[in-house]
C-alpha cells in the first residue's frame, strides 16, 4: 500500500507565514480572556462574602429541615390547599391567555414583514422590551399596590410580564413564516388583511399555540412565587407554613406543586404533538 507524500512544511510555512507565525497578541488573547474571567469569578465570590464554612453548615441545616419534612402531612388543611392550588392554576391560565390575546395584534406591528417602516416597528419593539425587562415578581408587587392583595393582582402581573415576551416571540414567528403563501394570496388579488389571515396566521398559529402551552406550565411556578408576596394561590399558603415552621405541611405543598406541574407538562406535551400532527396532515 503506497504511502501519502509528506507535506512540505517548510514550503507551507514560507507561503503562509501568518498561519504558522501568529502574532504574540493573537496567541495570548485566549489565555488572557480566561484569566480575566477567572479573576472576575474570584472577585465575585469574595465580594458576595462566599464562605465554604457557611456552605457546609447550611448543608447540615438543610438536611435537618429535610428530615423534619418527612412524612408530608397536610393535617386538616387539605381542602384549603386544594382550593389554593386551583387558584394558582387559574392565575397561570388566565394571565397567560390574556397576555397571548393582547400580544398577538401587537406582534403584527413588531414584525418586519408586516410593518417594513422603522417609524412604527421600532417604538413597538422597544415598548415590548421595556415590559419584558421587568420580572413577574416586580409586576406582582406593583399590581398589589394598585388593586390590592389577591389573585387578581397575580393575573395582572403574569399578563403584563408575558405580554412583552409573547410580543417578541410572536413577531419572530411571523417574520420566519414562508412568504410563498402570502405571495400566492397577493397574486390572486387578496388584500393585506387576506395575506395576514390566510397566508401568515395558518403558519404561525401552531407555533404560537406551542409557546402558549409552554408558558402556562412555566407560569404555574411563577404564580406560586408571586403568591408568596401576596398575590394569592398556593404560594401564600407555602409562605405562611414556612413562617410558622410547619415543615410537614411545607413538604406536602411542595409535593402538590410538583404533581400539578408534571400533570400540566404531560397535558401540554400531548396537545403540542396533536397540534404538530394536525399541521402535518394539513
Amino acid at each position: 500500500m503506497s504511502q501519502l507524500p509528506k507535506p512540505d512544511t517548510d514550503g507551507l510555512r514560507a507561503k503562509y507565514p501568518d498561519v504558522f507565525a501568529r502574532p504574540a497578541a493573537a496567541r495570548l488573547a485566549m489565555p488572557a480572556m480566561l484569566l480575566a474571567a477567572f479573576a472576575v469569578y474570584v472577585f465575585g465570590l469574595v465580594d458576595l462574602d462566599f464562605s465554604p464554612s457557611k456552605l457546609l453548615a447550611g448543608i447540615g441545616q438543610l438536611g435537618w429541615i429535610t428530615m423534619l419534612m418527612l412524612p408530608p402531612n397536610p393535617g386538616s388543611s387539605f381542602p384549603l390547599y386544594m382550593q389554593a392550588l386551583g387558584e394558582t392554576l387559574s392565575i397561570a391560565l388566565l394571565g397567560t391567555t390574556l397576555a397571548a390575546l393582547l400580544a398577538l395584534p401587537v406582534s403584527l406591528l413588531a414584525a418586519r414583514n408586516i410593518i417594513p417602516s422603522n417609524l412604527i416597528r421600532f417604538p413597538v419593539r422597544r415598548f415590548l422590551d421595556s415590559i419584558r425587562g421587568v420580572d413577574t415578581l416586580i409586576w406582582a408587587l406593583v399590581w398589589i399596590n394598585v388593586v390590592g392583595l389577591g389573585p387578581f393582582a397575580g393575573v395582572l402581573a403574569i399578563m403584563v410580564s408575558d405580554f412583552g415576551a409573547f410580543g417578541k416571540l410572536f413577531s419572530e414567528a411571523i417574520e420566519a413564516a414562508d412568504r410563498k403563501q402570502v405571495e400566492g394570496i397577493r397574486a390572486s388579488g387578496g388584500s393585506a388583511l387576506h395575506e395576514i389571515r390566510f397566508g401568515l396566521l395558518p403558519q404561525v398559529l401552531p407555533v404560537i399555540a406551542g409557546q402558549v402551552l409552554y408558558f402556562i406550565e412555566s407560569n404555574t411556578r411563577s404564580a406560586t412565587i408571586i403568591g408568596i408576596v401576596g398575590a394569592g394561590g398556593i404560594g401564600l399558603q407555602l409562605a405562611e407554613q414556612i413562617r410558622v415552621l410547619e415543615w410537614q405541611k411545607v413538604s406536602f405543598l411542595i409535593l402538590m406543586i410538583l404533581i400539578a406541574v408534571a400533570a400540566i407538562d404531560f397535558i401540554s406535551t400531548k396537545l403540542r404533538f396533536a397540534i404538530i400532527g394536525q399541521r402535518a396532515v394539513v
